[in-house]
């Protein structure tokens, strides 16, 4: 049987009574009902807008979700509106993965998407550490 467990401006979080709660502050489903607009980015890397990248993790991470922001804004979407992340974490840097989440949850403003963290050996650069891709509806 499914429980929903709460209902977001987007979508309504799915969490079935018959399965482990979720590991960490996202939802392990949204439902998205009438969505007109839909937004998926590409992954998302820590380069600032001048191109330069942040030496440390959590600095790689806040510059992700400022370009993150950025889009949404564009389209005229909000961090409300993000209903699944895809989150990329070079395995190197996986002790420090809570700066990560951190910046993550400090960008979204207490919203809870689906959300799927990704080891990985490298990325496109070698001084990429992190890189994040997600889908908003409106």
């Amino acid at each position: 049987m499914s429980t929903k467990k709460g209902t977001t401006k987007k979508g309504t979080e799915i969490a079935p009574g018959s399965i482990a709660p979720a590991a960490a502050n996202y939802a392990h489903a949204i439902l998205t009902e009438g969505a007109t607009r839909w937004l998926h980015t590409s992954g998302v890397v820590p380069a600032r807008p001048d191109g330069s990248v942040p030496e440390g993790l959590a600095d790689q991470a806040a510059t992700v979700w400022a370009n993150q922001l950025a889009m949404l804004d564009e389209a005229g979407m909000t961090a409300s509106d993000v209903v699944s992340i895809t989150t990329y974490v070079v395995v190197d840097h996986l002790a420090d993965l809570g700066v990560v989440m951190a910046a993550r949850d400090e960008a979204l403003g207490g919203h809870r998407a689906a959300s799927t963290l990704v080891t990985v050996p490298a990325l496109a650069r070698p001084n990429w550490k992190v890189e994040v891709a997600l889908i908003a509806a409106r």
